[in-house]
């Protein structure tokens, strides 16, 4: 029996350790984001109160729990890019820098968890990551038991300085990695963004077994003909990527812009609207310690957080192409009901 026993569980173990089972991101994700709005501005010295640095992410919570998006259903502060030190320390493990991250992630993340709200981290899945610092290749279970130990809640790997053509089996071992850690954490990869740009066409039913989010396209800047370029890949491609979406994995169009410099306060809606229909994750790249009060009000708008919230995750489709304009103008009036 105990030979059976033994036969039975190595049978098991590989599909419980490949497969993230994670249990989260039942329902899209829903924060913020650094990226769009604040880059890789390292510059504390000259502009101390916009660079990247744990001063940045600590106001962002203070202002998330203060202005009701925490009560809203906005609960993860995510970093990005440019936080790390350029080398690893001694026991080959990422560190932040000591400079603008004085007091650690780990304090950090107990500020962020502090307030109620859960802490993302970025990383990358080559040995460099977009901005120039140091990768997760070959230590991708070294980055994640270092995650877990510093109580991150989501992890975002990007692919720079990795070939799409072996995405394929980077991104499912850092699946592993996580299932390993010790610690639940949501899992953001960008798997097919850069194969939809290498011509690869990505395995989506593959994809939302090792992720819970997902990267499809451009990143995206901040301007309505993005958000529109966005949004007609999304249209094009929408049989594939329904079909990929539902609880515990997403697709991500990638961050709301309402608040920042492009959109108008009619594209900001449009946008909301859209991301709200599409199940997408609504992880907002503002500066919320400024942000217009109307921007404000629409992003803690209850009607369509609840579309975007629904329980079934169904994703919605475009049913019928009519002029841009005339879709800017109709999604906008939808979103004036609410």
């Amino acid at each position: 029996m105990k030979e059976l026993l033994k036969i039975f569980l190595f049978c098991i173990a590989p599909s419980v350790l490949l497969a993230l089972d994670n249990g989260l991101a039942l329902t899209p994700p829903m924060g913020w984001l650094s990226w769009e709005r604040f880059t890789c501005n390292t510059d504390c010295k000259n502009d101390p109160d916009n660079c990247i640095s744990e001063k940045l992410y600590m106001e962002m919570a203070d202002r998330m729990v203060a202005d009701g998006y925490k009560d809203a259903g906005y609960e993860y502060i995510n970093v990005d890019d440019c936080w790390m030190d350029m080398n690893r320390d001694s026991y080959n493990r990422l560190k932040p820098d000591p400079v603008r991250f004085s007091s650690g992630i780990k304090a950090l993340a107990d500020y962020v968890h502090s307030k109620g709200l859960k802490l993302g981290i970025y990383t990358d899945c080559g040995n460099k990551t977009c901005a120039g610092y140091p990768g997760s290749l070959g230590y991708f279970d070294v980055d994640a038991k270092t995650f877990a130990e510093w109580g991150i809640d989501m992890l975002k790997v990007d692919g720079c300085y990795a070939e799409p053509t072996v995405m394929d089996d980077l991104y499912p071992q850092i699946t592993t990695a996580l299932n390993q850690s010790g610690r639940p954490i949501v899992f953001s990869c960008s798997w097919p963004a850069y194969q939809v740009g290498a011509g690869i066409d990505p395995d989506y039913t593959a994809i939302a077994k090792h992720c819970n989010l997902w990267r499809n396209f451009d990143d995206i800047e901040d301007s309505w003909e993005s958000v529109l370029s966005i949004v007609d890949f999304y249209a094009a491609h929408q049989d594939e990527l329904v079909s990929a979406a539902g609880p515990g994995h997403w697709n991500d169009p990638d961050m709301i812009l309402g608040g920042n410099f492009g959109l108008s306060y009619d594209e900001a809606k449009a946008q909301l609207a859209l991301w709200a229909i599409m199940a997408s994750p609504l992880l907002m790249s503002n500066d919320l310690r400024s942000i217009e009060p109307k921007f404000k009000e629409l992003l803690l708008n209850k009607d369509v957080i609840a579309v975007n919230q629904d329980s079934l995750g169904i994703m919605g489709k475009r049913i019928y192409n009519v002029s841009l304009y005339i879709i800017l103008i109709i999604v906008s009036q939808i979103a004036e009901i609410y």
